[in-house]
């Protein structure tokens, strides 16, 4: 696999008063060329911000880097400045955002907003823009006659178009999706998620998919980091995942997904909460959550247990087979 984002050491904190939000620690994770790699976990996971900081648009403040570094296509892109990076943001990495009602500005065409991006990172002419922006809403669907209408026009599913549209006018190599489909029915979904299927193929793009649902990794993910807590307690491919899930909390997950072949009276709860990111526990984080904890998992960091040459878990009893059989 041709490595070209590979993250190490990434911590990052946000800082409010005397509180020091820890919202990723000490992350380690790679992506390759052409992959699909998922990001799951609950709110809070520090997702979102691992994602940010990939782009450099942390709010700063409150937000902080302490360490790590963020290497993309061989340079570490943590210690270029800002001039540098903003080369690199929008024709090189490009990110659709969760809820495309805060993505668009509303007193401007989507025609215009597309063109804003292609004039921002391609030397060509206005007219010359405005053709590429019509050849951009077409290849997501939507008639190029519309690039004069406003997003009060548009319909959600129409609007995640634009916003895909638009991280895509300028080809870029990285495309980071931050739960595309949250704020779309499940039709409109299944079309959005076809559609960056498709556009992947076509435009050879890596991607970054943060998402709640483990569907959604099945349908178009190729590996699969389970977050927590601010870092990575499982990592494989959707196979080992899916099929061999070894992390207490990967299990927990699968569970609490109703099972349509069994009579269920109640769904299944992770119990507990996630922890409180300005006091994460000592050892590993999930133990105050996890039914097979020892004194061990409440003092000592797991390190990573390598079970495959793809699949990884910080778990002391990743090891041990049978150890975590579905009920």
């Amino acid at each position: 696999m041709n490595v070209f984002l590979k993250i190490e050491g990434l911590t990052v904190e946000y800082r409010s008063g005397n509180r020091h939000v820890h919202a990723v620690n000490d992350l380690d994770l790679q992506l390759g060329e052409g992959e699909v790699l998922g990001f799951v976990g609950e709110t809070g996971a520090g997702k979102t911000t691992t994602a940010l900081s990939i782009l450099r648009i942390l709010p700063n403040p409150p937000a902080k880097v302490l360490g790590g570094k963020v290497i993309f296509k061989d340079q570490d892109i943590i210690q270029l400045s800002d001039r540098e990076m903003r080369a690199i943001r929008g024709e090189e990495i490009a990110m659709i955002f969760q809820d495309p009602m805060t993505s668009l500005d509303p007193v401007k065409t989507v025609g215009d907003q597309i063109c804003e991006m292609i004039l921002l990172h391609r030397n060509c002419s206005k007219k010359e823009a405005w053709e590429m922006a019509g050849d951009m809403l077409e290849t997501v669907g939507i008639d190029r006659g519309r690039a004069g209408d406003y997003p009060h026009q548009f319909s959600g599913g129409m609007k995640q178009r634009v916003v895909i549209a638009i991280a895509l006018s300028c080809k870029p190599s990285l495309l980071i999706a931050d739960e595309p489909t949250t704020a779309l029915d499940v039709t409109i979904q299944a079309q959005i998620l076809e559609l960056m299927k498709e556009l992947k193929k076509k435009y050879q793009s890596s991607m970054i998919m943060i998402t709640h649902d483990l569907g959604i990794v099945a349908e178009i993910c190729d590996n699969v980091a389970i977050m927590y807590a601010g870092g990575v307690l499982e990592y494989g491919s959707v196979m080992d995942i899916y099929k061999d899930p070894r992390h207490p909390y990967t299990r927990a997950l699968f569970d609490s997904i109703p099972d349509v072949h069994r009579d269920q009276a109640r769904l299944k709860v992770i119990s507990g909460l996630p922890p409180d990111p300005t006091d994460i526990p000592s050892g590993c984080p999930f133990h105050p959550r996890c039914p097979h904890c020892t004194e061990r998992c409440k003092t000592e960091k797991p390190e990573v247990v390598h079970l495959n040459e793809t699949h990884w878990a910080r778990c002391f009893l990743a090891q041990e087979e049978g150890r975590y059989e579905h009920e």
